[in-house]
This record gives structure tokens, sequence and C-alpha cells, in this order.
């Protein structure tokens, strides 16, 4: 093995190396989802960042043979480390493609894991350990503790969406679900409400075409209800996978992610968001600045009086309604729906003659 194998190029120098390979480490700043091509190998791209290009980056394309074999980035602010990847152009955007007959690659975790040992947590068939590489690991999570990733904070709360176009939204995966066979609607939350939606119908249509309840096609289980957070709109998101198959199975639920280029639409006066073939994704730890906000924001919000009231009824809510009980503090409808005590009541109101009874 040569020299020039333990030489890892800086981004700003490898661009200029068209057709080439070169070696490459650099702080993961997102993904796109796996998914299958035209042909039989499956694929995704990793955009990564360095001192020398800390907004720009560049983007690796990876081929492999399965999904599994595909890089699972951990979190954003991990560490990517390439091996023998050539440079390509294609138009003006440069990139560097991953051949999976002579690449190689390792993941290893990233600023918030100054402390730990040098271990990858995924690694390629052709990838092999060097002591060499470790300096480079280091120099990388301490460049990364002092710089601040760009575009984390450019994205949209659920509360600001609008409709049409794309846009970036910073939230949690607290649920995905098969809703048909192939179609998958993701459950997503940020602690906010998203803005209130027209209602286009007429009154005496109601009865034979009501409006849907939610944009799934029957409930979600009772069980998976009851785990989901009583205040703030759980939006669902559809995953619009159009000719390809994409790795559904590896989003990971219960953690905070930053979706870029989705579509928000409203049907049918109900708000939902469309993951789209080309969004990408960047996982995000629990200590990041901009979830630890969020966090903090809805903890205050539901410690509030008025917090479980919809973010559009302030400056203050209206006193249209009086109740005999102005102290009683205000609950959701998830509230009622995830309570142990529900009960379930229902009249039939076809038979009018039971339900003139129920007046006697």
């Amino acid at each position: 093995m040569g020299r020039e194998d333990y030489k890892f190029m800086q981004l700003v120098d490898a661009i200029a190396c068209i057709n080439q390979r070169v070696n490459l480490i650099g702080i993961v700043v997102e993904t796109s989802l796996p998914k299958s091509t035209k042909g039989t190998d499956y694929f995704c791209s990793v955009k990564i960042i360095d001192e020398s290009r800390p907004s720009l980056g560049i983007y690796i394309n990876f081929f492999a043979e399965t999904m599994e074999k595909l890089p699972h980035v951990g979190s954003v602010g991990d560490i990517i480390m390439v091996s023998h990847v050539v440079v390509k152009i294609r138009g003006s955007e440069v990139y560097a493609l991953f051949n999976k007959a002579f690449s190689s690659f390792a993941l290893f975790e990233g600023r918030d894991h100054s402390g730990k040992e040098l271990v990858p947590y995924q690694i390629s068939s052709r990838y092999k350990a060097r002591d060499q590489d470790k300096n480079f690991i280091m120099g990388l999570r301490k460049w990364s503790m002092q710089h601040k990733i760009e575009g984390l904070n450019e994205s949209l709360q659920l509360r600001e969406i609008k409709e049409g176009g794309h846009l970036n939204l910073l939230c949690k995966i607290l649920h995905i679900s098969e809703v048909k066979e192939n179609d998958w609607m993701l459950f997503v939350w940020d602690g906010t409400d998203t803005p209130p939606a027209f209602v286009e119908a007429k009154l005496e249509d109601e009865m034979e075409n009501p409006l849907p309840l939610q944009v799934e096609p029957s409930p979600v289980s009772r069980d998976v209800l009851c785990t989901l957070p009583p205040v703030g709109t759980i939006l669902r998101m559809i995953v619009d996978q159009g000719n390809e198959k994409i790795g559904i199975k590896f989003l990971k639920t219960n953690k905070w992610v930053k979706l870029i280029n989705v579509k928000c639409e409203v049907h049918a006066a109900l708000w939902h968001a469309v993951l789209m073939p080309f969004s990408k994704l960047c996982y995000l730890p629990d200590d990041d600045h901009s979830v630890i906000e969020r966090q903090r924001s809805y903890n205050e919000r539901i410690q509030s009086k008025w917090g479980r009231m919809p973010f559009t009824s302030f400056p203050w809510p209206s006193h249209i309604t009086e109740t005999e009980h102005p102290d009683v503090p205000f609950v959701t409808l998830m509230n009622i729906l995830s309570h142990p005590y529900l009960i379930h009541l229902s009249i039939s109101f076809m038979e009018h003659e039971s339900l003139c009874d129920i007046y006697e």
C-alpha cells in the first residue's frame, strides 16, 4: 500500500481532481433516503463539509447491492471517511462517486463523542482501519466543536408552513405507518400548531359526503394515539416514492430530524406534508441547540394556563363562551381521546323512536 493511500485531501483541493481517485474525510450535514435505482443497485447521497469548504461542502453518491450496505448516518455532525472515490462533474456540480468495486467508507460518531474510542459504528466490506486515521478524526472533531453547522436554523416550525412550494422542516418523527400496501405515512410534530385551514364545504353536503377527520384512510389505533403528545399538531407526512423503492424501514422514530425539500398541502381542510423522492434529511442529537430550543418552548407552553389553546387564539382567547368553572384548565381533544377513562358512546340516529325515548 503506497503512502498516497494514507493521504486525505481537503474538499477544496479534491474538487479540482476531476476523474481522479481521492480519499476524503468530512462532517456529515445531510443525507438522502436510500432508494432503488433503475438497475439492480441501491443509492443514497451524503453531503459532507470540512474546514476548507464549511458551507458548500460536497456530495458523495453511493451505490450498493443492498440498502443495508449503504451508509446509514446516525446524526448530523458525525464523521465519514471514504477511500478511493472518484471525483466527477455533472454540469457545474462537482461530486464524489463511491464505486462498490474498489471504494470503502467508515462512519464515526462526531463532535459530541470526543472522549470515546475512535471505533466506527458502520464500515463497508473493503474498509481497513489504520492508525493514521485517528489523527484526522480527532482533528475534525476538534474543528466541529468550534464550528456551527450552517442551515440547521433555516427550518420552519409547523406553525409557519405555507401551501405550495418546497420547504425545510425541523420536527420529530413520532410514528411511521403503512396505511395501505406499500403506502407509508410519517407522523411528525414540533410542539406548535399548523395554521388554520379554510373549510370549503356546504352544511347540507355533510350528511352524504362528510369531511374526513384524518388524512390516513383509517384512524390510528388507540395504543398509538396514547403515545402521541397531547399538545401541538401531529402532521401527517405522505411518502411519495414515485417510481423508486425508498428505504422507509431505515427511518428512525422518536428522533428529531431536519427534512429538506418537503411539500405542504391542504386537502379537505386538513394539512399534510409530502416527502418527495428527492427530499433529504439529517438526524439531530437531543442536545442540539435547535432541538433544545423547540423542546423548551413546548415545555413552557404546556405549563402555561393557555398553553393548550391553539396559537391562533392569541393574543387573547375569545370570551364568547363562558363556563361555571373558569379556573378549570383547558384540555385538547388529544387529552380526551387518550384519557384512560374515556367511554365510547354511540347513538343510532336511524331509529327515531329510540331517540325519542332518550328525551322522555
